[in-house]
C-alpha cells in the first residue's frame, strides 16, 4: 500500500535529498494533500520542527482536516504526541523521542516509531546524530510499544535510485506484529508491489512530485486479477460507506479517475466509462481502497442525483434510506419546497427552527421508554438535518467532525454549561 508523503519547510511542501539538501519546492501543500488523499492515509512531516528551526503547526492542523494524516517531525514528548492525536492525526510518528518511557504512555495502535538510518545505523535529531544502534536492534527494543515502524534509508532519500528491497523481508519479520512502512528511494510501481507482497507499506514523496511514479499506478500496484481480461472488481460506495453498485476497473480507468478526480470505470461493452458524462449523475472521487486480498477496489464517491443506477435510483438495489437519504431530500427542498409547506417555513424562519430544536431536545431529554426515546430522537434528528440543509452543509461534514473527535485521547469532563437546565 502506498503512503504519499508531504514534507513541510517554511510553510511549503519540499523534498530533500539525503535528508539535507532541498531539491524541490512544491509550493502550497493543501492542494497536494487533496490529491494525495485519494490513496487514503498520507504522511505529513514538519521538517522545521524536526530540525529545531521553527514549526508548521497551524498548517499541519489544516492538513489533518483535509486528509487522514500520520504526523511526524519534532514530536519529542508525551504532551506533544497527545496534542497531535487530539488534533485529529490518525497516528503520530516519533523518532528521537521513541523511548519506552514515552511510548508506553500513548495508545500503541496509533504510534509509529521512525527509524531513520544511514548505512543501517539509526540516526536522530533530524538525521544529525548517530546512535550506534542498528535498525533491527532498535526494532526489538521498541516493537512491544508501537503499532508500526517507519524505516527510512536516508542515504537513498530523494535520489530516485530505488530502495533497499533486499532488506525488507528481514525488517518485516523482526517488527512483527507491528506494521513496517519503507521510505527512501522508492521510484517505481513495481517496488510498491514487491514491498506490499513482503507485508510492508511504502511511503513515497519525490517520485510522486516529479511524476516518475504516477499516483494511480502506485495505488493499484499491489492489485492482482485472476480474470482473463485482468479487470478488477470495483465496489462503489458513497461518502457514508453505503454501497451504490459494482463496476469494473483497469489501469487506464483508474489513471483517468485519479486525473479527473471523478468516478471513471471500465465498461466491458464500451471501454472507458466516465460515470454521468451523459446523464449528469457524475461522481466526485474521494478515495480509493484495496481489499485485504488485493483483488478488489473500493471507490468512495460523492454521487450526484438521481443516483448511481441507470434506472435513476440511488443504488443498484433501489432507493436509499435513513439519515443520508433524508439529508439529501431536505437539501433538495431548500431549492424546491413549495411555499407554505412546513419544510419551507422551517427553512425560511430561523426563529421557528431554533424553537423546534430546543423543544425537541427537551422532549428527548424527558423521554424514558424505548419507543418514546426513539420517536423523540427521530424528531430532533429531523430538525437538525433541516438546520444542516439551511446552512447548505452535507451530513458527511458532521460525520467527519465526529470521526475527528473520536481520535481524541484527552477527554473533557463533559459537565453541563452554567445556566443549563437539568
Amino acid at each position: 500500500m502506498i503512503i504519499p508523503s508531504i514534507d513541510l519547510m517554511g510553510g511549503q511542501a519540499v523534498q530533500l535529498v539525503g535528508g539535507k539538501d532541498k531539491a524541490l519546492d512544491a509550493g502550497d501543500p493543501v492542494p497536494i494533500a487533496e490529491r494525495f488523499r485519494l490513496a487514503g492515509e498520507i504522511a505529513v512531516v514538519d521538517l522545521d520542527a524536526a530540525l529545531g528551526q521553527g514549526s508548521n503547526r497551524d498548517l499541519v492542523e489544516r492538513l489533518c482536516n483535509v486528509a487522514p494524516c500520520r504526523v511526524g517531525g519534532g514530536i519529542r514528548d508525551i504532551d506533544a504526541a497527545v496534542r497531535w492525536l487530539d488534533a485529529g492525526a490518525t497516528k503520530v510518528v516519533l523518532g528521537t523521542a521513541a523511548h519506552p518511557e514515552i511510548l508506553r504512555a500513548l495508545p500503541r495502535e496509533r504510534v509509529i516509531a521512525a527509524l531513520d538510518a544511514v548505512d543501517g545505523e539509526v540516526v536522530v535529531d533530524g538525521w544529525r546524530t548517530r546512535t550506534g544502534q542498528s535498525i533491527l536492534e532498535r526494532m526489538r527494543e521498541l516493537k512491544e510499544f508501537v503499532g508500526g515502524f517507519l524505516v527510512t534509508f536516508v542515504e537513498r532519500e530523494g535520489r530516485l535510485g530505488g530502495t533497499a528491497l533486499d532488506r525488507v523481508d528481514e525488517l518485516v519479520r523482526c517488527a512483527e506484529p507491528a506494521r513496517v512502512t519503507i521510505a527512501g528511494g522508492v521510484t517505481t510501481a513495481e517496488e510498491v508491489a514487491r514491498i506490499d507482497r513482503m507485508g510492508a507499506d511504502t511511503q513515497v514523496g519525490m517520485a510522486l512530485y516529479t511524476g516518475r511514479l504516477n499516483l494511480a499506478d502506485a495505488i493499484t500496484a499491489p492489485l492482482r486479477s485472476d480474470r482473463p481480461d485482468k479487470l478488477w472488481a470495483t465496489v462503489v460506495v458513497d461518502q457514508h460507506d453505503r454501497a451504490l453498485g459494482l463496476a469494473w476497473s483497469d489501469a487506464e480507468s483508474v489513471r483517468e479517475a485519479v486525473r479527473r478526480g471523478q468516478g471513471v470505470y471500465h465498461s466491458r461493452a464500451r471501454g472507458l466509462w466516465i460515470k454521468g458524462e451523459t446523464s449528469g449523475a457524475t461522481q466526485e472521487l474521494l478515495r480509493i481502497d484495496l481489499d485485504c486480498d488485493r483483488d478488489v477496489l473500493r471507490f468512495t464517491v460523492r454521487q450526484r442525483d438521481p443516483g448511481f443506477c441507470h434506472k435513476n435510483t440511488w443504488t443498484c438495489w433501489g432507493a436509499d434510506r435513513g439519515l443520508p437519504a433524508l439529508a439529501r431530500r431536505l437539501a433538495g427542498r431548500l431549492r424546491d419546497a413549495p411555499a407554505g409547506s412546513y419544510t419551507r417555513r422551517l427553512l425560511d424562519d430561523p426563529a421557528l427552527l431554533r424553537a423546534k430544536l430546543v423543544e425537541e431536545a427537551a422532549e428527548l431529554a424527558a423521554a424514558s421508554s424505548p419507543d418514546h426515546v426513539a420517536e423523540e430522537a427521530a424528531d430532533l434528528l429531523y430538525f437538525a438535518l433541516v438546520a444542516l440543509a439551511r446552512a447548505e452543509l452535507p451530513l458527511d461534514r458532521v460525520e467527519r467532525i465526529l470521526d475527528l473527535r473520536a481520535r481524541k485521547i484527552s477527554r473533557r469532563p463533559g459537565n453541563a454549561k452554567p445556566g443549563s437546565k437539568g
